[in-house]
């Protein structure tokens, strides 16, 4: 059965089924679709199933060409599951949030694996590309997949392989970043192998699913540490009357050992503010406490409440309070240049000024209205950055430094800048670093 699958594979006579259709879903699916394998995306929104069918994009940086390429060599999106029988791999690519308590939310994941069960048969490979912490594909997807009395390593195939997206990156795209795969057996990992190896340029096997999640959360833990480091060090250096972004560049002309990390408002994105927190919820079953990533975690997460309490003390100076006062927030999106809301720590500082009594509205050039989230609302569009619509806010926000802020127009008209991303190296009386 390994060598049929296999030579599947590598004939590209394969169907590929993509579960979950988003950040991460689509740019594979367009992978797969652009050299060759038939793609059958399944998704439980049957919005986007329509919108896909009619090639049309629902992500900013997936132009809906493409899609409309894709849906005219073959591609097809469906919300129904049984289909995932016809498929000979189902890769899931599904959300992992945290719930309010801060611990893995694994949800998704398990209802769209109860999903697939019943359709599963002999033959396939499932891979988990969701980030999670280690154990998952064993404790979740293992036994589910085994009650179809499919042998696993033998007559079906598991594997774990991380995502790695870089929204708006255009350095990296899904085929030239490296693909980190475990297997549940030596079996598995080859035919995870056969699955990635004509999408993806370099491939890189690991001895478990749980090295491979392990791998994940490494990664991105590595990133959230540092960027704690450097967030607690803007704090420092502002008392001190230093520009930590002064700082972080001097210090990234040291040719060796030091890789620049750049303070913000907060972490966002799917990964960065989540990941941190399935390895420490993980780490206590075997009676560890990660203090290290913790703090980083602290850190980070009181980002928001310090850009806020430096919007505070600016309205001060002017005699003005924070409640009641008109402030625009600039860049809603976790990054610049992508439309992605995800974690974003923008929405945060949203909330706590709306609490604290201000009246809150948004400009952003990638998000024209604020959409439906899972824990925030907001009925608001985007306001347009003229001159006189930015004199008419008692302070600005810059929290996410979109290329298309026209930022001299900003500086020149605004009353009071808050300026969280470093964008205003110069110092002047109304702008203030945070």
């Amino acid at each position: 059965m390994k060598q049929a699958s296999i030579a599947k594979f590598k004939s590209k006579e394969a169907i590929i089924g993509i579960v979950g259709l988003g950040y991460v879903g689509l740019p594979l699916m367009l992978r797969y679709n652009a050299i060759g394998f038939r793609v059958l995306g399944i998704d439980i929104d049957e919005g986007k199933v329509s919108k896909l069918n009619a090639g049309q994009s629902y992500i900013e940086h997936i132009p809906s060409e493409k899609i409309a390429s894709a849906r005219q060599s073959g591609f097809e999106a469906t919300a129904d599951f049984q289909r995932a029988c016809e498929c000979d791999a189902l890769i899931l690519c599904v959300p992992t949030p945290l719930n309010k308590y801060r611990e893995p939310d694994m949800s998704f994941v398990i209802n769209t694996t109860d999903a697939i069960k019943p359709y599963l048969r002999e033959g396939q490979v499932v891979s988990l590309e969701s980030t999670t912490y280690p154990g998952t594909t064993e404790e979740e997807l293992l036994p589910r997949v085994q009650e179809a009395d499919l042998r696993v390593g033998e007559s079906i195939f598991l594997v774990y392989s991380p995502e790695r997206e870089d929204p708006g990156n255009p350095d990296f795209e899904t085929r030239t970043i490296p693909k980190v795969i475990g297997g549940h057996t030596p079996a598995c990992l080859e035919v995870g192998v056969a699955l990635y190896e004509h999408a993806i340029d370099k491939i890189v096997p690991v001895s478990s699913t749980k090295a491979a999640e392990m791998t994940k959360l490494l990664e991105n833990i590595h990133r959230a540490v540092n960027i704690g480091l450097v967030n607690e060090m803007k704090v420092v250096a502002d008392r001190m009357g230093i520009d930590i972004f002064e700082v972080v560049d001097a210090a990234a002309t040291k040719p060796f050992g030091f890789t620049p990390y750049y303070p913000g408002p907060g972490l966002g994105g799917h990964c960065i503010p989540i990941d941190p927190f399935y390895l420490t919820w993980k780490a206590r079953e075997y009676g560890l406490h990660t203090r290290f990533i913790e703090l980083s975690g602290e850190v980070n997460q009181a980002m928001p409440e310090y850009v806020v309490s430096k919007l505070m003390d600016g309205l001060n100076d002017n005699g003005k309070a924070l409640k009641g006062s008109r402030v625009l927030v600039l860049g809603i999106a976790y990054k610049k240049n992508v439309d992605d809301m995800r974690e974003s720590p923008s929405v945060e500082i949203m909330e706590l000024l709306e609490a604290k009594g201000s009246v809150v509205a948004y400009s952003d050039p990638h998000v024209p209205v604020f959409p439906k989230m899972r824990e925030h609302r907001f009925n608001l569009s985007s306001e347009p950055l003229t001159a006189e619509n930015l004199a008419g806010f008692d302070a600005v926000v810059l929290a996410t430094d979109h290329d298309k802020f026209d930022y001299e127009l900003i500086k020149q008209h605004a009353r009071l800048v808050v300026d969280s991303r470093g964008k205003y190296r110069t110092p002047q009386a109304h702008i203030i670093k945070a």
